[in-house]
């Protein structure tokens, strides 16, 4: 049976203000999958379902599971905020489709269901302050390059744009939003109007409108949306409104206008548009000689359409000039940028670009899986590869974790490689971490150590597996207390599972067997991992998984003791 994945935007998070196609959506699937807080939102529409729930930064995974959901046949919906195409989850749903290779007329249906973003639920409250051009703008760098955020907010400032700020501070982002405004002062009135509004139609609601230079002044984070006037918006009676220009041709109060309709569309009635300008050009060149008198007449006429542009704006410079020197100072900077790069080089990948694509390349970098000594060359080379804009990490996992800016990644990693050192992917991916079979002098389990790395050593999993081995029954190093724990003992091997090893109910992994045979080892311990990495939801820690499906391999999950811990007491 074919599955049907659903994404879907419910809007600010009040029922009245969710689509009739979206609750329906969401009422007929079988999976709901969403960020904690949204799943929160829209619990008055949930009958049984099976939820999926996942914290902050785990959008991949959501997306990932709905995938995998869908492709079973099951009806999922994947809920956003606001409307799911807007800074939402309906591209990366696609993204991973794209991944997998899927197509509209084989793969599992998809369908992106609309919802009121931000900008509009925020808008409606404030008044009517997008009435004219605007953007949105997510000042969250995490996944966009700031030096790109910030062009974009100086293009859109120039251009006399109202600009919508989304995601304008966190609690660890709050540099942005002050940078943000730096730059929009000095295209804009320090007294340009600002709404600030947090949770719109949510039980916390908050509205203010301030100017762009007491702004900062506010309470901004990231349930927060910020919303900035243009050069002709203004404030009436508590509430901000951007003219669209109604006034330049009508007069709004009188009962009776001066243009008839049929007027009103002439090129005359519109001195500022581009019919205009084309015409006046067009009559220039047909005479070039018109003598004096009728030079100024064209100026008196200029004069006018300048007056008339101006009329509801900035005297000196209208939005349409400020957009067009925009343009220019864009084109001619990319083509200073650009000045001497072959001409059969994409513009992404020239040095000189500033949109030329680089990576952030992140891995962990080691001597080995038991070697734990670096010699003097490979960090010298980790230090240059590493370079002034990178920066690199020591782990507790006897790992160095690695950042670096590069437009050549596979470069470095050969250069690394090439020196001897080990490379490993980071994040939630099985990790395996081993003593060091004291300075190689009990060496005899490596080769098991090696062949598990080949099997299973980088796999990714819902979430960071690490799986401790040691090679003697002293198990020093630790091992037990990992995930998953592997102890060589009289050339045979012990198993625990489901250690803990952070919190106030830390504890070490069952003990499920002793003297098990090398080759039946890897071979469980391979299952068990590839198990957990299908069948474990987004974000679910190998304990709590094996504590909920109770057996693997035939290993039962046994509770582990619960110790009553006192609190401290505090005082002198």
């Amino acid at each position: 049976m074919k599955g049907k994945l659903s994404v879907i935007g419910f809007g600010p998070g009040s029922f009245e203000h969710m689509t009739q196609a979206a609750k329906e959506a969401i009422m007929e699937s079988e999976v709901i999958i969403g960020y904690n807080t949204y799943v929160d939102l829209i619990r008055g529409l949930l009958s049984g379902q099976h939820i999926v729930r996942t914290g902050m930064t785990e959008e991949v995974s959501r997306a990932q599971e709905a995938v995998r959901q869908a492709q079973a046949g099951r009806k999922v919906a994947v809920i956003s905020s606001g409307d799911a195409g807007v800074y939402g989850m309906a591209g990366l749903v696609y993204e991973v489709l794209m991944e997998q290779g899927w197509r509209r007329d084989t793969g599992v249906n998809v369908e992106v269901i609309p919802g009121i973003s931000a900008i509009h639920s925020t808008g409606s409250l404030l008044g009517a302050p997008i009435m004219h051009d605007a953007c949105t703008i997510s000042l969250s760098d995490h996944l966009t390059p700031w030096d790109l955020i910030i062009r974009r907010v100086e293009a859109a400032a120039a251009a006399d744009f109202v600009i919508a700020l989304y995601n304008p501070r966190s609690g660890r982002r709050t540099r942005q939003i002050v940078e943000t405004r730096s730059v929009l002062l000095r295209y804009r009135s320090p007294q340009t109007p600002v709404g600030i509004v947090k949770s719109a139609y949510r039980d916390r609601e908050e509205i203010a409108i301030t100017t762009l230079e007491r702004m900062l002044e506010h309470d901004i984070g990231m349930l927060t949306t910020v919303i900035i006037g243009n050069s002709a918006t203004v404030v009436y009676d508590g509430l901000m409104i951007t003219p669209r220009g109604y006034q330049r041709k009508y007069t709004l109060g009188a009962d009776v206008q001066p243009l008839k309709p049929h007027e009103r569309l002439r090129a005359e009635a519109e001195p500022w548009s581009l019919e205009a300008r084309e015409g006046a050009v067009a009559t220039a060149e047909r005479e070039p000689a018109a003598g004096a008198a009728k030079s100024e007449a064209a100026a008196a006429e200029a004069t006018a359409a300048k007056e008339a542009e101006g009329a509801a704006g900035d005297a000196a410079a209208s939005p349409l000039a400020l957009a067009l020197e925009a343009l220019r100072l864009v084109e001619t900077q990319r083509g200073a940028a650009n000045a001497g790069a072959p001409a059969e080089t994409p513009s992404w990948q020239r040095e000189s670009d500033p949109f030329r694509r680089r990576e952030i390349l992140e891995f962990a970098v080691s001597p080995g899986l038991a070697e734990k000594r670096l010699t003097a060359a490979q960090l010298t080379l980790l230090a240059d590869i590493v370079g002034e804009d990178g920066s690199i990490e020591y782990t507790p996992h006897h790992q160095w974790l690695v950042r670096l800016v590069t437009s050549e990644p596979q470069q470095a990693v050969s250069r690394l490689e090439a020196a001897g050192l080990l490379l490993a992917p980071v994040g939630d991916v099985a990790q395996i971490k081993a003593c060091d079979f004291c300075n190689m002098d009990k060496a005899d389990s490596v080769p098991y150590l090696e062949d598990l790395q080949q099997r299973i050593g980088g796999l990714k999993v819902p979430k960071e597996l690490r799986i401790g081995f040691n090679g003697c029954g002293m198990a020093c190093y630790g091992a037990v207390r990992e995930d998953i724990g592997i102890v060589y003992r009289k050339e045979k091997f012990d198993l625990f599972l489901g250690g803990k090893t952070v919190g106030r109910n830390a504890h070490p992994g069952i003990p499920v067997a002793e003297g098990v045979e090398p080759d039946r080892l890897l071979e469980t311990v391979e299952r068990i991992v590839r198990r957990y990495a299908d069948e474990a939801h987004p974000n679910e820690r190998f304990h709590k998984y094996y504590s909920r499906i109770k057996e693997l391999e035939g290993y039962r999950y046994r509770e582990v003791p619960v110790f009553k811990i006192e609190n401290a007491v505090c005082g002198d």
